[in-house]
């Protein structure tokens, strides 16, 4: 019996790297039901609507999705984000994004092999702001004044950080329990509680709490601002990363940089009932259409994907083909090395080759 997958193919390049990894999860021969569901522009263009009810009755209804890249507007105008809509609606809570060194992909000579887990439900980039001249604006303003003993001034936009003791702990006994299944051997907690003590320090408490009660995983902690000062000096020496919503978003792109960009790293989101997987990138809408972009982001989700619903063998199989490919040399323009003057693969060739590995 097929395993029903909700599709959602995105905008810009999500088309196409989306369409590479369907592709290859279909050359796995793990019979799959795509239920093909639009979002973001399409959406809006099709039903008016950035995301629709039935997208998210679809995502409910079979349990799992893979999802491409998706445009938000930025500043003031357009539709909010798409992807934080999905995470409230589905309570995807926790974000992961594993970054492994593939040979071939890079010049570092140091070996990254690390999982940034994040948040998704508050901290800043829950979007609880209020413009200068809304309603209780003012009232605010003057509050933070009062507080702080400085004049915040009145045209001043306001973004409110929020951590609840609720979510740090789901999301520390997640981070354990990811790093139990997945054999991995220590977890460290990302926080600034030096400067953020009633916020980062009770996401501290939480993940030291955690460590406690899982004493067969070491734990430790960093400074965000100094882990990423030892990420970019060498980064080797990190396992699980733990860490609020905005500093994951951050980290992910820094360990990213060093493995040879986001182009290479997959992401899992995931709740109490659902889970949903897609690249770490953009819609780079730039390149859309031109069969350029690097689908290795979008099919290693789908490996992801597959390992989630039992499909540990073709998971591994699609890794290891892309892990070949790679150290072949065979690669999207993004990859290509210093003095390489051959011909860069295009997104549809990539995952030719991928194909044939499997």
């Amino acid at each position: 019996m097929a395993n029903a997958v909700t599709l959602i193919p995105g905008d810009g390049i999500g088309p196409s790297v989306i369409g590479a990894a369907r592709r290859v999860v279909d050359g796995t021969g793990v019979p799959i039901s795509w239920d093909v569901r639009e979002v973001g522009v399409p959406a809006v263009k099709q039903c008016g609507e950035p995301l629709p009810r039935s997208a998210i009755d679809s995502i409910r209804n079979n349990g799992v999705a893979l999802k491409g890249p998706v445009s938000t507007p930025i500043g003031v105008k357009g539709f909010r984000s798409v992807n934080v809509g999905l995470r409230r609606e589905l309570d995807l809570f926790a974000q992961v994004r594993p970054c492994s060194t593939h040979v071939g992909s890079h010049e570092s000579e140091v070996g990254i092999d690390l999982v940034v887990i994040r948040d998704t439900t508050e901290d800043l980039y829950a979007g609880v702001e209020l413009e200068a001249q809304s309603t209780g604006a003012a009232e605010v303003i003057e509050l933070l004044s009062r507080h702080t003993g400085r004049l915040i001034p009145a045209d001043s936009g306001l973004s409110i950080k929020y951590l609840s003791r609720t979510a740090c702990a789901r999301i520390a006994d997640f981070a354990f329990d990811y790093a139990r299944r997945a054999g991995r051997k220590r977890v460290t907690a990302v926080h600034k509680a030096s400067v953020m003590r009633f916020t980062d320090g009770l996401f501290l408490e939480a993940v030291a709490g955690a460590g406690a009660g899982n004493p067969d995983i070491e734990f430790d902690d960093r400074l965000v601002d100094n882990l990423c000062g030892q990420l970019a000096h060498r980064g080797d020496g990190y396992d699980v990363l733990v860490m609020p919503n905005m500093y994951g978003d951050i980290v992910s792109d820094v360990a990213a940089g060093l493995i040879g960009g986001v182009g290479l790293v997959p992401g899992g989101n995931y709740g109490p009932a659902v889970a949903m997987f897609e690249p770490a990138h953009g819609s780079a809408p730039r390149h859309a259409g031109a069969d350029r972009a690097n689908p290795t982001a979008a099919i290693l989700s789908s490996a992801m994907l597959l390992e989630h619903i039992g499909e540990r063998d073709a998971a591994a199989r699609v890794v290891a083909a892309v892990d070949a490919v790679i150290a072949e040399g065979a690669v999207t323009y993004d990859l290509k090395g210093r003095g390489d003057a051959s011909a860069p693969l295009g997104t549809s060739e990539f995952a030719d080759r991928v194909i044939t590995r499997l």
